[in-house]
Order: structure tokens, then C-alpha cells, then sequence
């Protein structure tokens, strides 16, 4: 597996997330509740940053990728847990609108729309960690001398 691959499987995942959400609203008709317009808004980015980042061979992604990735697993994971139990018996973010409880999907009894981010955000995150572990010791290394660079310059 080359050192990139990581890079790629994650933007083929931003994109499938992205185009899903979508399908979601703009062909199946469903309209996004507050937390779901939240998770648009830590996924779409990810569907340009990622393919940039390629593109620049940029091997610093993961680390402005991963707070976005990081925290839509928490909203993610907040949406599915106000949707699958009770541990969040009313949510003050979801006030007005479509409720985020309301399962426009519910695949095998456990599968909707947040699971589904959840699982996108996961994997992105995931192979991010992976990215950052497979680069070759001399780019660490240009790192750890970038990092010993600025140390000096700010003393």
C-alpha cells in the first residue's frame, strides 16, 4: 500500500458523504434538521480540503482535517444517540423545524442519516491516523527539524 492511499480512500469517503447528503435533500426530498446542517457543515469542507491536499502532496492534512473530522463524530454521535435512545430526552438545539429525533431512514433497525456521518467521520479520521503513520521517515524528520526551526526563531 503506498503511503498516499490512506489520503485517497478519505477523499473517496468525503465525497461519497457529501454526495449522499445530497441525495438525501435535494432527490429523496428530505429536509435537513439543525444537527444534520451542523454535519454538512464539518463534512463539505473535508469533500475540498482533501482533494487539495492531494493535490499539493500537502502531508500535513491530518492535522487540519482531524478537528473537523473529530468533532463531527461527536455531533454525530450526540444526533444518533437523541435518535436511537433516551438518554437525551429533549434537545434545546433541534427547537424548531424538522426534529432531530425523526428517522427519515431506519436500515436494519440501527442504519440512518447520522449513523451514516458517524461512519463517514470515523473512517476519515481513521485513515488520517494512518496517513500521519505511513509518511516516510524523512518527511517526519523535515517535521521534527520544522518544529526545532521555530522553536529557535520564537526564542
Amino acid at each position: 500500500m503506498s503511503s498516499r492511499t490512506p489520503l485517497y480512500l478519505a477523499i473517496l469517503v468525503a465525497w461519497v458523504a457529501m454526495l449522499g447528503s445530497l441525495y438525501f435533500s435535494e432527490v429523496a426530498g428530505f429536509v435537513p434538521c439543525k444537527l444534520c446542517w451542523y454535519q454538512r457543515i464539518l463534512m463539505y469542507p473535508l469533500a475540498l480540503i482533501l482533494p487539495i491536499a492531494a493535490l499539493r502532496r500537502d502531508d500535513g492534512v491530518p492535522t487540519y482535517v482531524l478537528p473537523f473530522s473529530v468533532t463531527g463524530i461527536f455531533v454525530s454521535t450526540y444526533h444518533y444517540l437523541l435518535q436511537k435512545t433516551d438518554i437525551f430526552p429533549e434537545s434545546t438545539v433541534c427547537a424548531g423545524g424538522v426534529p432531530c429525533n425523526f428517522d427519515y431512514i431506519n436500515w436494519l433497525g440501527f442504519i440512518t442519516i447520522p449513523f451514516l456521518a458517524l461512519t463517514a467521520f470515523v473512517l476519515i479520521s481513521l485513515l488520517m491516523v494512518i496517513f500521519y503513520a505511513l509518511r516516510s521517515p524523512t518527511e517526519a524528520e523535515s517535521d521534527e527539524t520544522a518544529v526545532a526551526e521555530a522553536t529557535v526563531a520564537i526564542r
